[in-house]
């Protein structure tokens, strides 16, 4: 399948699954490497720089099916489909790499053009990037409008309704410095276990293997990498010593703030990133139960508390709604509810293409349902803390609004552990933008029984 030059073949190829399919970026991706492999060896900078062009087009396709449209004699969405993936690969090099050189970005295109079936098209591919070429040189070829939603929607490439959730809860200025964050390729947060090791020693272990890795300010136990390619082969990762977790999902748990001793409840835990944390900052003594309905995905839990050996989870099967054995029981639940993922577009971008305003709103009755569920769990006096990945209103605080208004026996509660403080507003909401925080959006508030 790949004759070429594996990474842009093997990009095309994905892209394809991505464009025609609908599927998942990841899993695209997944499925061509793993073709490929069985009749080939495909270098770890192959994989990488693949990995970079699917990711990289996928967030970006707003903008290059924009510069189509200007270069172009036909529109983006009037181009054969394979045309269009041979046309983003060559743009997206032009535009946003470079390390790559022009005749390199425009040859590759119009090799994998002929390839695939173009050769009486590959002149489409030539003519249209060296056209591009010729117009940057004095200036750029994207051609923006005036309207502000639209404009910042073409330039960095979001739907509209995106960008006007966001302008709804910041100037204009901070919208266009979140919009370009979440173009950024992510690094990988990690998840230090102190109860098995210590963030120093995990440091100095990735640094001695050449990997570049930065502490989290203010998280005790988080440390950035980038350029660590397979994640399972790090020195560390099998004897437990940490795991992957972003460190605004690390925050949830500081805000949760579980005590040694208590009963916890994680209402919707798969994958057990959160699962694990509040075993670890119990010091692995209490009792904590992890549902999920999902029993496929509770693997992974289990897979995570055996490999970071905590013995204090206990695995529940099934809607969390209709686990009513814990009735007026839990010291505290956490709630991490299914939401939009706007918060995480950087590293999911298909979420931006797929998401639309009014799948959005359906999603209000299922997280105003779980939380006031969730809420028949905590005895007197316990807290409940609601999260989501994502930065939409409807989402987050018209639910905690909508179910304060109807349960008089709840307040929101400011947070004392010092970690959470240094995000926690005075009413004790937590809304973290990732170009303020440097980490995905979250969102999250701690509630407490009052009576």
């Amino acid at each position: 399948m790949v004759s070429l030059n594996n990474s842009r073949s093997i990009a095309f190829f994905a892209l394809k699954n991505v464009y025609q399919k609908k599927a998942y970026t990841d899993v695209a991706l997944n499925r061509v490497i793993k073709s490929v492999s069985k009749s080939q060896d495909i270098s770890q900078k192959d994989r990488s720089f693949a990995c970079e062009l699917v990711y990289g087009i996928v967030r970006r396709q707003r903008t290059l099916d924009s510069l189509i449209d200007v270069l172009g004699k036909k529109k983006a969405a009037q181009q054969p489909p394979e045309l269009r993936i041979a046309l983003h690969l060559g743009l997206y090099q032009l535009r946003y790499l470079d390390r790559i050189p022009a005749s390199a970005a425009v040859n590759t295109s119009v090799e994998i053009a002929k390839e695939n079936g173009l050769g009486k098209l590959s002149g489409v591919v030539n003519g249209l990037l060296r056209s591009y070429i010729r117009q940057s040189e004095s200036q750029d070829p994207l051609q923006l409008p005036a309207d502000p939603v639209t404009r910042l929607g073409i330039e960095h490439s979001f739907p509209d309704w995106i960008v006007e959730t966001w302008l709804e809860q910041l100037p204009i200025e901070e919208v266009e410095r979140l919009l370009a964050w979440f173009n950024l390729s992510p690094k990988i947060d990690l998840r230090v276990n102190i109860l098995k090791t210590s963030v120093a020693k995990v440091e100095a272990l990735l640094q001695e293997s050449g990997i570049a890795v930065e502490r989290i300010p203010h998280l005790p136990q988080g440390l950035r990498i980038e350029g660590a390619g397979a994640v399972a082969g790090l020195p560390g990762y099998k004897q437990g010593w940490w795991m992957i977790q972003d460190s605004s999902a690390q925050l949830v748990s500081h805000l949760l703030d579980p005590q040694p001793g208590e009963t916890i409840i994680d209402a919707c835990a798969a994958p057990g990133g959160k699962t694990t944390h509040i075993a670890e900052l119990m010091g692995d003594n209490g009792h904590i139960v992890a549902c999920d309905r999902a029993e496929k995905r509770l693997k992974k839990v289990r897979e995570n508390a055996a490999r970071l050996e905590l013995d204090s989870i206990q695995i529940e099967v099934g809607d969390s709604r209709d686990v009513t054995s814990f009735h007026n029981l839990a010291d505290r639940v956490l709630l991490d509810v299914p939401c939009s993922g706007l918060g995480t577009l950087h590293k999911r971008p298909d979420i931006r293409w797929r998401q639309t305003s009014q799948s959005i709103e359906s999603l209000f009755g299922l997280q105003t349902e779980l939380l006031q569920q969730a809420a028949l769990r905590v005895k007197p006096k316990g807290v409940l803390v609601y999260a989501t990945c994502t930065l939409n209103i409807s989402e987050n605080e018209k639910v905690i609004q909508s179910f304060l208004a109807s349960n008089s026996d709840w307040s929101v509660q400011p947070t004392t552990d010092t970690v959470a403080q240094n995000w926690a507003t005075s009413d004790g909401w937590i809304k973290v933008y990732p170009h303020q925080s440097n980490m995905d959006g979250f969102f999250m508030v701690r509630l407490v029984r009052d009576r």
